[in-house]
């Protein structure tokens, strides 16, 4: 596309000054906050002439040099600023959960975070003049988030949406650049989840070894912790309890069409081939849901949880015809045992069943009671206990010949520890509500 001369003069002239500064910006990170060095690095900026902005693919900082300059003169701290602000977008792996959110009010919670972790930061060379004002809505969102992360952000927005107003009181204090690239990111970017992934794990060991207290900021060890997490689907892992068997229907794959409709032609109503009448498939046919009915687990939230679960597995696809769960609901000690063989059983379950018990928890007696289902030959092949809780209870000492896995209301921290040979998963409390 041809330019006008004098809008390429502009940009050419503008475009070794602009390099120098964005420079300059990234070698102010590297000697100011040595645990982002390794990261700074992984960034390859690049000129974008008519971008009107910075902007970032997960592997190229893009930045239009005429803008750039034009900030600059405004506010020489404005090339440090955004530079640290879109590494640290990359370091909490914001662009990478584009796909799974409402982009206005993602935006908003990411930038949000971002900036309130830079704030706490306190590097001199990237104060802005409307920091003072950021500072006032930040302790005014502390006071209802309990963690300035990205993640509880957005789900603080999803139940309290910002006004039109609000929102662009937000942007003006907290956006520094361009999202746009973070929608055509997976087919552009050269830098992985999994390569930033690496690169965020280093920046925290990196910050244990070269902080010694300085630059010591709060919010950046709740992004990291929050964005390094396991993350767990929690349908994908319902599927490991799945198990191969016989079920009755049709089995499409192994019927030969050519001999079935020859038989037709050549004997009338005499098919050579019916059709199979079961079929090998992977499916849920044995587990136990243990659900921890002691006082800090209140009716409502079991109620979600089980809601949540059943949807997971109501499809055909994930539930066998016939199947053996078990739903046991526990405090210090088993209160009651619903056995469910069919779906109108869980149906019934989820519509009628009222929760006993709320006293103290300890888990060992689900554990001890599924043992001695497992003595009297109640399950044929038992994949897994899922065990919904608060998490403050006894845990067993020995492993179960089982998976176990433990999931958690998100509180907004790590949750409680679990044995190491259970999976913990943290359901938050919109996750529920999907």
């Amino acid at each position: 596309m041809e330019r006008k001369n004098g809008h390429t003069d502009l940009y050419e002239k503008a475009l070794p000054l602009a390099a120098r500064i964005l420079g300059y910006a990234r070698d102010s990170i590297l000697v100011n906050l040595r645990f982002l060095s390794t990261a700074a690095l992984a960034l390859v900026p690049e000129p974008a002439e008519g971008l009107g902005g910075i902007s970032c693919d997960g592997s190229r900082l893009y930045y239009d040099p005429v803008f750039l300059l034009k900030r600059y003169k405004e506010e020489p701290a404005f090339a440090v600023r955004a530079y640290l602000h879109v590494l640290l977008h990359m370091i909490f792996y914001h662009s990478f959960r584009y796909e799974k959110v409402e982009h206005a009010l993602w935006d908003l919670a990411a930038d949000i975070a971002v900036e309130n972790t830079v704030l706490e930061l306190g590097l001199s060379q990237s104060g802005l003049a409307r920091d003072e004002g950021a500072r006032r809505k930040l302790a005014a969102l502390s006071g209802e988030v309990s963690a300035l992360t990205a993640e509880r952000l957005y789900r603080y927005f999803r139940n309290n949406p910002p006004g039109v107003g609000q929102a662009g009181e937000y942007r003006e204090s907290f956006s520094m650049d361009s999202h746009v690239r973070w929608e055509r990111q997976r087919e552009e970017i050269t830098l992985s989840l999994e390569q930033w992934r690496k690169l965020s794990e280093r920046v925290q060991a990196d910050l244990k070894s070269f902080s010694r207290g300085r630059n010591n900021s709060e919010s950046l060890d709740k992004n990291l912790a929050e964005s390094t997490r396991d993350r767990y689907d929690y349908g994908e892992l319902l599927r490991r309890f799945t198990v191969m068997n016989e079920d009755m229907q049709v089995n499409d794959d192994e019927f030969d069409y050519i001999y079935y409709t020859y038989g037709l032609e050549r004997y009338g109503n005499m098919p050579l081939v019916e059709p199979l009448e079961y079929k090998d498939s992977k499916k849920i046919k044995e587990f136990v849901i243990a659900i921890d009915t002691s006082a800090s687990c209140r009716g409502p939230v079991v109620q979600s949880f089980l809601r949540k679960t059943y949807s997971i597995l109501q499809g055909e696809e994930n539930f066998f015809r016939k199947m053996n769960v078990h739903i046991i609901q526990c405090d210090s000690q088993v209160q009651k045992d619903t056995r469910i063989t069919c779906r109108e059983d869980f149906d019934h379950f989820i519509a009628t069943e009222k929760l006993s018990g709320f006293g103290s928890t300890d888990f060992r007696p689900v554990f001890e009671h599924v043992g001695e289902l497992l003595a009297k030959r109640e399950f044929e092949n038992l994949k897994g206990l899922i065990y919904f809780t608060d998490g403050y209870g006894v845990y067993p000492e020995k492993m179960p010949p089982y998976e176990v896995m433990f999931v958690f209301l998100d509180s907004g921290d790590e949750g409680p520890d679990v044995p190491p040979w259970a999976i913990k998963v943290l359901l938050a409390g919109d996750e529920l509500e999907e």
